[in-house]
C-alpha cells in the first residue's frame, strides 16, 4: 500500500535536513519549519548550496521544541544557537565561518523556498533507490540527502510522482489532504556533490541524463518535462486543505478531480 514513507524539512535553508514524525501544513501551503530560517548577505542574496559547497561541511540538527540549532564543524567544535530567542550570536558565527557579513531570517508563514507560490516536494523511495544504483558506492540515503525531497513516498514504482504533472494529471491525497502536482523539479549542482564533503561525482549530470531519458515513464507526459536532468515534483496543497498535518504513515491515494 502506498504511503507516506519519511517527512523531512529543512529549518535553515541550505543545511542538513531532519525527519519528522507529524507536520502541519501551513497557510502559505509548506511544510512547517521548511526552509524557517535563512542566511542573507548584505546584498539579500541568500547562502546556500548553489552558491557554495561551504555548506556541506557543517552538520546541523534542529530541535522544532526548543528551537535550537546544533552545528557541528569538521573539526568537531559543537556550538547551540538558540533561534527563538537570541539569533545575534548564530549570525555572528555564520558570518565568520562563511566570511561574509550575514542576517539570519525567519519567515514562519511560508518559509523560504525557492518557489513561493508552490507547495512540498514529493519523491518515491523507489525513485531515490533507483537513482542510487546509477552510481558506485551511493546509497539510497546518500541520494535521499541530495535531492532534499519534503516528502516520501513508500509502495510505489520508480518515478511514480512524475504521473502528477501535466495536462490532465490527477492529484493524489496523503491521509486526506490534497496535492495537485505543479512541475517537475529542475535540479542544480546540489545533488552532484556528497552532502558531507561537498566532493562532485565525475560526470554526475551525463549519466543521470542519460539513465532519465532511458526509464522515462511510458505513462509520464513527456511535454510537461523541459529536459531530463529533473528529480521529483513540486506540489500545491489545496486551500482547503492547508493547516492539516500531515503524519508518517498516512495512506496515499491517487484521486481523479
Amino acid at each position: 500500500m502506498a504511503r507516506l514513507n519519511r517527512l523531512r524539512v529543512y529549518p535553515v535553508k541550505g543545511l542538513d535536513g531532519i525527519d519528522l514524525e507529524a507536520a502541519k501544513i501551513l497557510r502559505g501551503g509548506t511544510v512547517a519549519h521548511d526552509r524557517e530560517f535563512a542566511l542573507f548577505d548584505a546584498d539579500g542574496d541568500v547562502v546556500n548550496g548553489k552558491r557554495t559547497d561551504r555548506v556541506h561541511v557543517l552538520e546541523t540538527d534542529f530541535d522544532p521544541e526548543t528551537g535550537v540549532l546544533e552545528v557541528e564543524t569538521p573539526a568537531g567544535e559543537t556550538n547551540r544557537f538558540d533561534l527563538e530567542g537570541d539569533r545575534g550570536a548564530a549570525e555572528t558565527w555564520f558570518s565568520d565561518f562563511f566570511d561574509a557579513d550575514l542576517s539570519l531570517e525567519r519567515d514562519t508563514s511560508l518559509g523560504f523556498v525557492d518557489r513561493r507560490g508552490m507547495g512540498p516536494s514529493i519523491v518515491s523511495t523507489a525513485t531515490l533507490r533507483t537513482v542510487a544504483s546509477w552510481f558506485d558506492g551511493l546509497t539510497v540515503d546518500g541520494a535521499r540527502r541530495r535531492i532534499r525531497a519534503n516528502v516520501e513516498v513508500a509502495g510505489v514504482e520508480p518515478f511514480w510522482e512524475d504521473r502528477f504533472v501535466g495536462d490532465g494529471a490527477p492529484a493524489f491525497e496523503i491521509g486526506g489532504v490534497r496535492f495537485a502536482g505543479v512541475t517537475p523539479c529542475g535540479r542544480c549542482v546540489v545533488p552532484q556533490r556528497d552532502p558531507d564533503t561537498g566532493e562532485p561525482i565525475d560526470e554526475f549530470r551525463e549519466r543521470f541524463v542519460r539513465k532519465r531519458e532511458e526509464l522515462f515513464p511510458d505513462w509520464a507526459d513527456a511535454d510537461a518535462f523541459d529536459h531530463y536532468y529533473t528529480l521529483m515534483i513540486i506540489t500545491r496543497v489545496l486551500e482547503a486543505h492547508r493547516g492539516e498535518t500531515l503524519r508518517v504513515d498516512d495512506p496515499v491515494e491517487i484521486v481523479a478531480d
